[in-house]
């Protein structure tokens, strides 16, 4: 039997009931790397004998992401991402809810116009050009509260190492 990725960082060998085994193939070092360099080896054998087997995997699979995240970022991990995420999507209601507004006036204004017979003498209002300023700085906004570029960090995932 060839040893788990595991047992093979650890230059030990790998017994038939090694708990890494179902969890650190071979093929895959990064994962039991990122997550030994960050748990330790100790730590991550407790955690998973202490679990019922059938929420080990799932409880491998967070921590890898974590590990990885804590690589990627060692003083927020995943809360750093989390964090980035949850910006870019407050950022995302914004600038939905200020084109929701743009229909909304639009609507009106054209309502208004088919209702009034008389051509108006003042220009409408420049709703998209608001629009447009408003997302500008918006954009402008969308580093994450930890300083880093949403653009570039969230284009990794944090689950593959």
């Amino acid at each position: 039997m060839a040893p788990c990725a595991a047992c093979k960082l650890l230059r030990r060998r790998c017994a038939q009931d090694c708990v890494f085994a179902p969890y650190f193939p071979a093929d895959e070092p990064h994962k039991f790397g990122s997550v030994h360099k960050v748990f330790g080896a100790s730590n991550v054998n407790k955690m998973l004998q202490e679990l019922p087997e059938h929420q080990r995997s799932d409880a491998v699979s967070s921590m890898v992401y974590e590990a990885n995240a804590r690589v990627r970022d060692p003083v927020y991990g995943c809360v750093g991402a989390i964090s980035s995420l949850q910006q870019q999507v407050d950022v995302l209601q914004t600038q939905l809810a200020l084109a929701q507004a743009e229909v909304v006036h639009m609507r009106m204004s054209q309502f208004s116009s088919s209702s009034d017979p008389q051509p108006s003498s003042m220009p409408p209002p420049m709703a998209s050009e608001n629009l447009y300023q408003s997302n500008r700085l918006l954009s402008s906004q969308t580093k994450s509260l930890f300083g880093t570029d949403t653009d570039t960090n969230m284009g990794q995932s944090l689950w593959s190492y």
